[in-house]
């Protein structure tokens, strides 16, 4: 948490299991288990911890997810930024939202939607406000879909980074091509305008 106003920063959720990466993660991605692959050394999990991060259109409520979960949670934002509260009152005030899917970015709409790539899936998922999960892009050209970004102008803009393809995972040899894509899908949203 930072206060833009006196520059004074602090830590909430450090040690919470919702920020870490899930110990029994194995992603799939394009067939393959993704495995952190250094040259002349066994190969390892993937363990990134809180990653995406999203916040909803009132402002009360900050969603996030670790890149090495499928889960998605929340946490009421007053609980974050008073430092009165007990970090054990601010853990238990944690939601596991239930699964989404492998993401790595995060976005909300001033809708009440949350949308979040699908990386083993080469999509986009959003999560209405009633919480139930719906598939809004599949394609095999979104290759670890990041960057998520809801325009004024009601679309969603995201980039395929092709992360899983990088050197840090085959060995130390770089599979990727360039350029990479910038995608957009029809929404109908608008950004998330806090004043």
């Amino acid at each position: 948490m930072v206060d833009l106003a006196s520059g004074e920063a602090w830590r909430r959720l450090a040690n919470h299991h919702s920020t870490k990466a899930d110990p029994s993660f194995v992603p799939i991605v394009e067939g393959e288990t993704l495995m952190v692959r250094p040259p002349n050394a066994p190969p390892q999990p993937l363990a990134v911890p809180a990653d995406g991060i999203a916040l909803s259109a009132d402002g009360a409520t900050l969603y996030y997810c670790p890149l090495s979960s499928r889960h998605l949670f929340s946490v009421p934002t007053s609980f974050l930024r008073d430092r009165s509260v007990p970090e054990d009152q601010v853990a238990a005030a944690v939601a596991d939202l239930g699964e989404k899917g492998a993401s790595d970015g995060l976005e909300a709409d001033a809708q009440g939607r949350i949308y979040a790539g699908d990386y083993e899936h080469d999509g986009i998922r959003r999560r209405l406000p009633y919480g139930v999960w719906e598939t809004i892009v599949h394609d095999l050209r979104v290759l670890w879909p990041d960057t998520l970004s809801v325009g004024t102008d009601g679309w969603l803009y995201f980039t395929a980074n092709l992360l899983e393809r990088g050197a840090r995972f085959h060995g130390g040899h770089d599979l990727r091509k360039k350029p990479y894509t910038l995608f957009r899908v029809k929404i109908g949203g608008s950004p998330v305008a806090l004043k």
